[in-house]
């Protein structure tokens, strides 16, 4: 039963891969639908050198899916320490050579799951080279990823909304038909107006999730990001979806109900993020359209740095599923 569920995931970034690992484990038919809107690091200098869509958040899915040895495993996540390679990864370069070899991106990035085993798939958003364009509260327009979170800060004002730099962006084809088919599509965690938003913006993916008539569950971020979040509360972050697709299309938030000590707390606080909780704001908010909250421990603290548990949201999902969902 688990298996055969089709499972769309939607975002990027390092949450969305530990997101995945976790769901590998239990289902083998998942899409991720992920951003291709970064232009910093390694995947900038390709994007920039090669004229290519960035690799990276594609990568890190793929890595996260992929049934491959070890060794090889460590060879994709190797990162040159030296010469003017120095800071890109191998499994940028590997994806930017079967780009080079391939008729358009996605299709390079079908040919690349095929030889890891990746389980499921793995779509890039787009196909089109296109950059983010963030308006800000102050009225400030900032072009670029990777020129976000540093001019929000500098700016001192909010983001207001996020567009691409050129209109009409169209999805890959099989994005929107991957969601209409979907048994339960699952939005976050990630970066929300870099990694999820580029995403949900597109016109295409926007009216398929607002068509489709399966369950739609946003798992929330643990931590609030500086430049880009600051003094958001967990509505914040779903009210920030509604503002850009116009009306609400979730029908679960997932929040974390575990805890992390006073000394992460204060070392995060330090940094200007903040650990999110449920409010009663947030409770009152989600009850008035209609958002079941679905609570439970969720994290995990490695040497300091908290994140999500893959086994542990991946079960969360599981008795989602199972309780809330097809229990009928």
């Amino acid at each position: 039963m688990e298996s055969e569920l089709k499972i769309v995931v939607i975002g990027g970034g390092t949450g969305l891969s530990i997101l995945l690992k976790g769901l590998k484990t239990r289902y083998s038919n998942i899409t991720a639908i992920v951003t291709v809107a970064d232009d910093g690091g390694g995947s900038g200098v390709l994007r920039e050198d090669l004229g290519m869509l960035p690799p990276g958040d594609i990568r890190s899915c793929i890595l996260a899916l992929a049934n491959t040895e070890p060794v090889m495993e460590k060879l994709l996540k190797y990162r040159f320490e030296e010469g003017r390679l120095k800071g890109q990864s191998f499994g940028n370069l590997f994806i930017a050579a079967m780009n080079g070899i391939s008729q358009n991106f996605e299709y390079a990035i079908e040919k690349i799951s095929d030889i890891l085993a990746v389980t499921g798939k793995v779509l890039p958003v787009s196909n089109e080279d296109v950059n983010l364009v963030a308006y800000l509260e102050n009225g400030s327009i900032i072009n670029g990823e990777s020129n976000i979170p540093s001019q929000v800060i500098k700016e001192n004002s909010k983001i207001k909304r996020i567009e691409y730099n050129k209109k009409n962006v169209r999805s890959v084809q099989a994005v929107p038909k991957a969601i209409m088919e979907a048994d339960i599509i699952l939005v976050g965690p990630g970066s929300l107006y870099t990694s999820i938003m580029p995403c949900l913006i597109i016109e295409d993916v926007k009216n398929a999730l607002l068509k489709t008539e399966s369950k739609i569950v946003y798992v929330t971020n643990l931590m609030t990001q500086h430049g880009e979040t600051d003094d958001y509360n967990i509505k914040d972050h779903v009210e920030a979806s509604i503002k850009h697709i116009g009306e609400n299309i979730y029908d679960y938030v997932v929040v974390n109900s575990g805890e992390i000590n006073d000394n992460d707390r204060k070392r995060y606080h330090k940094e200007n993020s903040e650990f999110l909780i449920v409010t009663d704001e947030d409770r009152e908010y989600f009850n008035e359209n209609n958002i079941e909250i679905i609570e439970d421990n969720l994290l995990e603290v490695v040497k300091g740095y908290v994140r999500h548990d893959s086994v542990k949201v991946a079960n969360m999902i599981n008795s989602l599923i199972e309780i809330k969902i097809y229990d009928k």
